[in-house]
């Protein structure tokens, strides 16, 4: 007579071999370390990068002493950007995401490569500048959504914001380092030296990622991906969010917010610090360092916090902080030392929004279609920044400044709050946008389905 096996399922998974129990920690711990891979190529590619942008920003302004032409730059850098990235989201889906992210830096490498070479044969010129931002927007539309969908794969879902914070330590931490170190490199080894520096780091980058692989997404319901003609694909990401309101609104509430952020704090800073300080780049890249590295603690913050249990409050909340305190502050301040105090404030809060953010989003969308979603979101929402670097330097060189300087009509006004002469029309700025953002922030808790956007049914 043979015996039956009456041992309760679950206590035959708990006699288990050791090993088998092992498999899933030691596959978490796997994927986790390729995240961490990839993300430490990238904060050393950032950097060399921001060391570079650093530079030819200042080589720009005291090549033409126009806040316009320093404001150009990101607008060249965002209109294709925007123009690129719905396209873009769905190759992302299509491809192995880890060679999108190789081939981007790959093509940032080669962009520097070409400026070095046009200045060390003396022929850089400021639209050479715009046409190498242009080409650097378009790969970045290939490169984010695809960081950003291979995060969800590498990430427990529980993580995504902590793996988000880690993504902004990388990026502002490069924006602390990048300053001071393109400042110094400046006088050691010149801008061509800068620039070799930054052709290094992307390889770095580059090496990183051939070392890892990013696991290809199936559906929900576990089937591969099938493969639609591409306007199917491209149109698919966009049913998607006009399907979800709460998606839909916070979409729209990041529309106005980057406007008035680029308004001032992308478009006019640099050169409003230049402009007070009588072109100190030292002065400069002590502001910048400080944004960075406040940004950089904020991301930090958020790596080890992970952020509020609601996300939507980590949005709506800190952006409405962030342009009350840091806006206002670099309005009123007219030292190095306010200023900084204002990243202290201000910036640390931005790793937080932003993570919280990507965070809602990662957690809301499929992962086999992210690609074309987080694309198509991003143009959206970045869709109003090439608008607000023309405007900035605009109103900045033609209204502000004039309307501030001694005897100007404002000057009477606001010269009380922000003081008169150079600089201080781009000041008076800052006070527009710290009320025209704090209250864009707000205005998301009016409606239900941008409050309710985490719990919202898909």
């Amino acid at each position: 007579m043979c015996a039956l096996n009456i041992t309760p399922p679950a206590r035959q998974q708990a006699r288990a071999a050791p090993h088998e129990r092992a498999r899933p920690v030691v596959a978490y711990c796997r994927v986790v370390i390729q995240f961490l891979v990839i993300w430490s190529g990238q904060l050393v590619s950032q950097t060399g990068t921001a060391m570079t942008a650093f530079a030819l920003l200042v080589w720009a302004y005291q090549e033409t002493g126009r806040a316009t032409s320093v404001a150009l730059l990101g607008a060249a850098w965002f209109v294709p950007f925007v123009l690129v990235s719905p396209f873009a989201g769905v190759w992302v889906d299509r491809l192995d995401r880890r060679r999108v992210m190789l081939w981007a830096d790959v093509a940032a490498g080669g962009i520097t490569l070409g400026l070095l070479l046009l200045y060390w044969s003396g022929r850089l010129q400021l639209w050479h500048l715009y046409a190498a931002e242009a080409v650097a927007g378009a790969a970045q539309a290939f490169q984010i959504p695809a960081f950003l969908a291979a995060t969800t794969v590498l990430v427990p879902p529980r993580h995504y914001a902590r793996a988000n914070g880690l993504r902004s330590v990388a990026s502002l931490g490069a924006d602390a380092l990048a300053p001071l170190a393109a400042g110094a490199m400046l006088v050691w080894v010149g801008l061509a030296g800068v620039m070799l520096i930054d052709v290094a780091t992307c390889a770095v980058a580059v090496i990183t990622l051939a070392a890892v692989r990013v696991p290809r997404p199936v559906r929900a319901d576990g089937a591969a991906e099938a493969r639609e003609g591409f306007r199917s694909e491209l149109a698919q990401g966009a049913r998607y969010i006009l399907a979800r309101p709460g998606l839909m609104g916070l979409m729209a509430i990041f529309l106005g917010i980057n406007f008035a952020g680029t308004l001032t704090y992308y478009a006019i800073l640099p050169p409003m610090v230049l402009a007070r300080t009588g072109n100190d780049t030292l002065a400069l890249a002590s502001v910048q360092s400080a944004n960075g590295a406040a940004g950089a603690l904020g991301g930090a913050i958020m790596a080890v916090w992970g952020g509020p249990r609601r996300k939507i409050h980590g949005v709506l909340a800190g952006a409405a902080l962030s342009f009350l305190t840091g806006d206002l502050l670099l309005a009123v301040g007219r030292s190095v030392p306010i200023w900084v105090l204002s990243a202290a404030i201000g910036t640390t809060l931005i790793p937080v929004i932003t993570a919280c953010n990507q965070a809602i989003w990662q957690l809301r969308v499929e992962p086999s279609i992210q690609g074309r979603v987080f694309a198509l979101a991003s143009a959206v929402r970045t869709s109003t920044m090439p608008l607000g670097y023309l405007v900035g330097g605009l109103l900045a060189d033609h209204w502000f400044e004039p309307a501030m300087a001694e005897g100007g009509r404002l000057a009477p006004w606001l010269g009380g709050l922000v003081g008169t002469g150079p600089g201080a029309g781009m000041a008076a700025m800052f006070l527009t946008t710290a009320i025209l953002g704090t209250a864009l922030s707000l205005s998301g808790y009016l409606f239900p389905a941008v409050r309710n956007v985490e719990t919202e049914r898909s």
